[in-house]
């Protein structure tokens, strides 16, 4: 058999094949199942935390989803064992709240103090109790003292011992410490010494360092400060502690974040109040 009727008969079945079958018809089927196939699977993973839905008013939980995804179990790192997010506690009712008015998507009101409570911007997440970690199994933002080789870098202030002052610019104590992030190498919290002689730690995101400036040899002078104008001095009384000296959890990391995050709106009557 010659090579042109090899050719031949090779075309003679394709147009047999194609001839009887319609291949731009298999090509549309094979999508359309593919797609529905894509739609139900996103909308069964956007159904994992969080589900079963619960009335906004009364809590009440809803049915489960048709579409329900199966449970999702995550190994976590340094033997700490499995995490499975559908597990989770879910969110409590009983606040000390109230609405604004009767209706969904009414605001809460609080009815006691929202950054004690944990309401609003000063609410926290339950993360787990436990030190974050660097990827050798250590703990991840410890005091300067304890930290591998970590130092504060020549061209830098020293900020341990400067005073502290409020967002009224009151003196609200001394900073006895910095904690470090051992993993990105940056100071994450301040350890500060209250007037009262208590030690909380106070987020480096929210402390302004006023040094004496550029200016000073010039006459301008201006004293060594930190600023932290989240909250008042009375409030440094109730930050939320660590249980462990020298160490913080996640937990902890959370509702420490939030307590000052809730100052920059309930620390004064004046910042939750309307503007006009």
């Amino acid at each position: 058999m010659t090579l042109p009727d090899t050719f031949g008969i090779l075309a003679m079945n394709a147009t047999y094949i194609t001839g009887t079958f319609d291949v731009a018809e298999l090509a549309f089927w094979l999508f359309l199942i593919f797609f529905i196939g894509l739609v139900l699977y996103l909308n069964r993973e956007s159904r994992r935390e969080g589900y079963p839905l619960e009335d906004e008013l009364s809590g009440k939980l809803e049915s489960q989803p048709l579409l329900a995804a199966d449970k999702k179990v995550f190994k976590l790192p340094h033997s700490r064992g499995t995490y499975v997010p559908e597990d989770g506690a879910r969110e409590p009712v009983d606040i000390p709240a109230q609405f604004a008015f009767h209706g969904g998507g009414a605001p809460y009101v609080p009815t006691g103090d929202p950054m004690k409570d944990g309401l609003g911007p000063a609410a926290w997440a339950n993360r787990q109790d436990y030190p974050d970690l660097t990827f050798d199994g250590r703990p991840r933002i410890v005091p300067l003292g304890d930290s591998h080789d970590i130092m504060i870098a020549p061209n830098d202030p020293n900020i341990i011992g400067w005073p502290v002052y409020d967002c009224n610019v009151e003196l609200a104590g001394t900073v006895s410490d910095v904690w470090v992030d051992q993993a990105e190498h940056i100071i994450r919290y301040l350890e500060i010494e209250t007037n009262a002689g208590a030690k909380v730690l106070a987020p480096m995101f929210v402390a302004v360092v006023q040094t004496k400036g550029l200016l000073a040899g010039l006459g301008w002078d201006r004293p060594e400060l930190v600023q932290i104008d989240a909250i008042t001095k009375d409030h440094f009384a109730d930050v939320p502690g660590i249980a462990t000296p020298g160490q913080i959890t996640r937990l902890e990391e959370d509702k420490i974040m939030a307590y000052y995050g809730g100052g920059y709106m309930y620390a004064k009557p004046e910042r939750s109040e309307p503007w006009i």
